[in-house]
């Protein structure tokens, strides 16, 4: 066969694809040390404020111009969708980028938490996307460019917080749906996200995130026994630009009550590293026997033909 051989593509191949793998997902910000950007925004939800009125989904829904639900935001039923155990079942997906849950502690009060992706300091997203689709803006916002993503899902699994939800209604154009911090019609213009603005109990607080961490600490000894002493986001895997103070353990509202300082891709990028092998590997090698198959035939074909031309020279003798 002319030109490259069949080992010889195949070695390029798998040569190429190795250093994709190699290079693997990008390491986190500051490998657990970044405290996010000095003028870094963020929000600080209280939810011993929450009442449950879901104001802030119809917010979210009516900024970001995402279809009705299929259930009215007045409808509190929705609350009564759990799991076994208190679990959340609500997500936000596609259609809603923020919901709001309802948990019941044990010998307490409901308890109402919003849910919305907090814009981690060093997003798994962002660092397990070999694509580069996401990014960390200085206003603290983790948006999302849907051209340049190829629709792996790493991100979805390396979340910690599982917020990232796939698109998969649309086989058009299957991308990944999140909050964006209501980066283009507000953050960026110095305005707080429609969900905090609508609010009516301010459970929800915008500002910088080092001034939230202020106030958050102060809440907290200004009102003993009103919070558990812990400012959840402050550091807890890298940090995120959303923090919440809570009237009980964290894992009765849904959180992971340990899940450490360091960012979760630390733990995962070994894992996540074989992700773009598969998606490039495989391509590349039926692509190749695509072509060498195609290229082999071509040239199965023209010997065809000359020894049949041949043939037909030799009957005219």
């Amino acid at each position: 066969m002319s030109g490259i051989s069949r080992r010889r593509f195949l070695a390029a191949s798998v040569a190429g694809c190795a250093a994709t793998t190699l290079a693997g997902p990008k390491k986190a910000l500051a490998s657990g040390t970044f405290s996010g950007y000095p003028d870094g925004m963020g929000v600080l939800v209280d939810l011993t404020r929450c009442v449950g009125c879901r104001s802030c989904e119809a917010a979210c829904n009516k900024e970001q111009k995402l279809p009705a639900p299929g259930r009215p935001f007045d409808d509190m039923s929705v609350f009564d969708e759990t799991f076994h155990g208190g679990k959340q079942k609500r997500r936000p997906d596609e259609n809603a980028y923020t919901v709001v849950n309802r948990y019941n502690p044990e010998g307490g009060a409901p308890v109402y938490r919003k849910v919305q992706c907090n814009h981690c300091n060093e997003p798994a997203c962002l660092s397990s996307c070999f694509v580069n689709a996401y990014t960390k803006t200085p206003e603290g916002a983790v948006i999302y460019n849907s051209k340049v993503c190829v629709g792996c899902r790493t991100c979805m699994v390396a979340c910690p917080y599982q917020v990232p939800a796939y698109s998969y209604s649309s086989s058009l154009d299957p991308v990944i749906k999140k909050c964006i911090f209501c980066y283009d019609t507000r953050l960026k213009k110095g305005l707080p996200p429609a969900c905090v603005e609508i609010c009516p109990q301010e459970a929800l607080t915008f500002g910088k995130r080092k001034e939230l961490i202020k106030i958050g600490h102060q809440r907290i000894e200004t009102h003993p026994g009103r919070y558990v002493e812990r400012l959840y986001g402050e550091k807890e895997l890298g940090g995120t630009s959303w923090m919440y103070l809570a009237p009980v353990a964290f894992d009765q509202v849904g959180f992971d009550p340990s899940p450490g300082n360091e960012p979760i891709i630390n733990n995962v990028k070994d894992f996540l590293g074989t992700v773009p092998m598969v998606l490039a590997i495989w391509p590349a090698m039926f692509t190749g026997f695509h072509l060498l198959a195609k290229k082999h035939k071509g040239h199965d074909e023209h010997e065809h033909d000359a020894e049949q031309q041949h043939g037909e020279e030799g009957e005219e003798q």
